[in-house]
């Protein structure tokens, strides 16, 4: 069988299982691998590129109802705040919620409202939504979620930023808009082979935005979308005009000094200012008490990734703590961002089984830190006060040789797009408005 028969005979036995009467006798254990979405070949958009519909099998609602009744709770905290992790409280009410009120449908309805694609790149299946802009004259954009994130985390700055002038902003602003999940995230085919690390999916989304006919354009991204971006100005394909990041990475942009006396655990060097050491500071409280989830997943993805898999409450509060850490409103994500948008990230991860896949990437990026070479485009960047690192301009000036922009603003954390998704769309505009032709 060719390659191309074997890709076929894949597609068919997914929509069969989807739409047959063999999708709703689908048994509980063989549920998280089944695929989720509907595959239709659409000859104008040639082979490369296919259609793609998200419609989650009523089974598998079930199950995870089934699983979400059957939660043995643990026994609790010995401590009245957040130093032991999630609060029971906050959790014993999202899931209380999660198995009574909440509607994937609508989740889903929202997903489905925008056009989505797969295409394979480098033997791995791709899966991003593309909207063009009304405006012929529009830049193309390319933007990158983060874990514990999701494309989700981006759906509320489409219309902003497609659209400027329905919400305030210019004609000239628009953008296409290119929003992919990463490898092993949402649809995205999970890595059956090492090696995709952020160069290598930089690298396939230069090939993604070249097959949509896009010669030139720029990237964004926050979390993992910014290390991504950042990949992709390091290697500065043909047509990459340049980035904006609203998470810059500690290890680049630190001053030498600094940074030695950071991962050695000394005290902050007294070359910085009092401002420096105040951001210093707050660096190596995030090393020293809240930097355990990343070592566990560079180390041992695949270990903590069985629990993930196995149950929805295990999954939701793995997401939910650093969810809680990161956003403006520290340790209350749901007035940052809703519970249902919460639970419509939390249960996109669970479906999909991305709880474990997720993580690989950070195994794979370990091993890859030592390798960066200096960004070679122009660079923005936008700092929230939420975030856990805020770097200076000065400190980024040194790391980025072409910084064109950099703004600090008053609100927003490190979700900046799923919580101020206004303000976060006129930083993009603003950052970009001068690599426009």
């Amino acid at each position: 069988m060719t390659k191309q028969q074997s890709r076929e005979a894949m597609q068919l036995s997914r929509r069969s299982l989807l739409f047959g009467s063999a999708g709703v006798a689908l048994s509980a254990a063989a549920l998280p691998n089944v695929a989720l979405a509907a595959e239709v070949a659409t000859p104008a958009l040639g082979a490369d590129v296919r259609p793609f519909k998200t419609e989650v099998p009523q089974a598998a609602l079930d199950d995870l109802r089934r699983r979400l009744i059957a939660t043995r709770w643990p026994e609790g905290q010995t401590v009245a705040d957040r130093s032991q992790g999630v609060q029971p409280e906050k959790l014993r009410a999202l899931v209380d919620y999660w198995q009574t009120a909440y509607d994937w449908r609508r989740a889903e309805a929202k997903l489905n409202a925008y056009p989505q694609f797969l295409t394979e790149i480098d033997g791995l299946d791709i899966h991003f939504i593309h909207i063009r802009s009304t405006n012929e004259r529009a830049l193309p954009l390319i933007m990158t979620h983060g874990w514990p994130g999701s494309v989700f985390e981006l759906l509320d700055v489409i219309g902003p930023l497609t659209d400027p002038v329905a919400h305030g902003g210019k004609a000239e602003d628009a953008f296409h808009l290119v929003i992919p999940s990463i490898p092993g995230f949402g649809f995205s085919g999970k890595p059956t082979e090492k090696g995709w690390d952020p160069q290598r999916i930089a690298a396939a989304w230069d090939t993604l935005m070249k097959r949509l006919g896009y010669l030139s354009y720029v990237s964004q991204g926050g979390d993992w979308g910014a290390i991504i971006s950042d990949a992709l100005g390091r290697q500065a394909p043909e047509g990459l005009l340049g980035i904006h990041v609203n998470r810059v990475e500690r290890a680049t942009t630190f001053p030498p000094d600094a940074a030695k006396a950071l991962m050695s655990g000394d005290a902050a060097p007294e070359t910085l200012s009092v401002d420096e050491k105040v951001i210093f500071n707050e660096a190596r409280d995030f090393l020293n008490n809240g930097f355990g989830y990343a070592a566990i997943m560079s180390t041992r993805p695949e270990t903590v990734g069985y629990g993930l898999a196995d149950s929805p409450v295990g999954l939701g509060a793995w997401l939910y703590d650093k969810i809680a850490d990161w956003v403006f409103t520290r340790g209350d994500p749901e007035s940052a961002l809703g519970r249902d948008a919460l639970l419509d990230n939390i249960t996109f991860y669970w479906l999909t089984n991305t709880g474990p896949s997720s993580g690989k990437i950070y195994w794979e990026n370990a091993a890859g830190m030592a390798k960066l070479s200096p960004v070679r485009v122009p660079v923005a960047v936008t700092v929230f006060p939420g975030e856990v690192y805020k770097p200076p301009k000065k400190w980024l000036a040194k790391a980025y040789p072409d910084l064109v922009y950099y703004n600090q603003v008053e609100k927003g954390g490190h979700f900046a797009a799923w919580e101020e998704p206004e303000l976060f769309s006129q930083e993009v505009r603003a950052a970009f408005r001068g690599l426009r032709s």
